[in-house]
């Protein structure tokens, strides 16, 4: 029982880890129907930020999670205006192409910049402690983890659908040349939108480099998974992205502890059924092109 109650908190965090992570690919998708295969290696870079300023600059861990998301946010801006945006009037696949490329020199910078080998950002002491819940104890970092993903998602969710840009979100996401037509500056809107994914990306590589660990290739796993959670959840969801992340990461947890050998499978397998009963996922919807 002891050991069920504390995979299942190793599972609830990983998958609102993985939330907050998925949630900018999704939200780039969803509105610019950019599937940004850089993504994973934006997450790289604010963990890597991280450890630098932890180690050279402040030394303070909560500074890392507050600077580091921000300062991947400005090389987002960056990246839209001057290499994606150019690409909006040509196919999807030019996109793709583009930003795959990207995640490879992004690799390959990260790794002369900060080495191949594997590193770690250790936690300050008030945040590597433990609590008792039910009779059990939990890692204090883990719950906090599960915390913020929970409320970046009430957030995410508010802006959507109770905010004036929400509204031009969606409307762009079903009409751009009328939401043009109105006289807002959509380019501007991409650019925000693009950049708000890079942070959350950003953000989701300090909380996780903690767990996880810091490497050159890191990127490329957590985008498998980010994949099949955009893919489970439903293209464009939100609401989708975080049903999905929770179960994946409750699956590979569970899956890693019971048959690890088999765990991706399980993974690849849970999406085949998925697809198979919902083609366009548990809370998908039709984006247009």
């Amino acid at each position: 029982m002891d050991m069920i109650a504390i995979q299942l908190v190793n599972g609830l965090s990983y998958g609102l880890l993985l939330f907050l992570i998925t949630s900018g690919l999704s939200l780039i998708f969803g509105m610019l129907g950019v599937l940004n295969l850089a993504h994973g290696s934006l997450y790289m870079v604010g963990a890597y930020l991280a450890l630098t300023i932890t180690r050279n600059v402040s030394g303070d861990f909560v500074t890392a999670l507050l600077v580091a998301p921000v300062l991947v946010a400005l090389l987002c801006l960056l990246l839209e205006v001057g290499l994606l945006r150019p690409t909006y009037r040509l196919d999807h696949l030019s996109q793709v192409l583009l930003t795959f490329g990207l995640a490879y020199m992004l690799h390959d910078l990260v790794r002369w910049i900060w080495g191949s080998n594997v590193q770690s950002l250790p936690l300050p002491i008030g945040l590597s402690g433990s609590v008792e819940l039910f009779g059990q104890t939990f890692p204090l970092y883990r719950l906090l983890v599960m915390a913020g993903g929970f409320a970046i998602a009430l957030i995410m969710w508010l802006l959507q659908e109770k905010t004036r840009w929400g509204a031009i979100i969606r409307a762009g996401l079903s009409n751009k040349e009328m939401v043009s037509g109105l006289g807002i500056n959509i380019k501007l809107v991409y650019t925000i939108v693009f950049a708000v994914g890079g942070l959350l990306a950003g953000l989701g590589g300090v909380a996780a480099a903690p767990i996880l660990g810091l490497s050159p290739g890191m990127e490329f796993e957590i985008l498998i998974l980010s994949l099949v959670i955009l893919v489970v959840g439903g293209l464009g969801s939100i609401t989708g992205t975080l049903v999905a992340s929770i179960v994946v990461g409750l699956v590979e947890t569970f899956g890693k502890v019971m048959f690890p050998q088999l765990s991706l499978i399980i993974i690849f397998g849970f999406m085949a059924v998925v697809l198979l009963v919902k083609p366009t996922g548990l809370l998908g919807k039709q984006v247009s092109g």
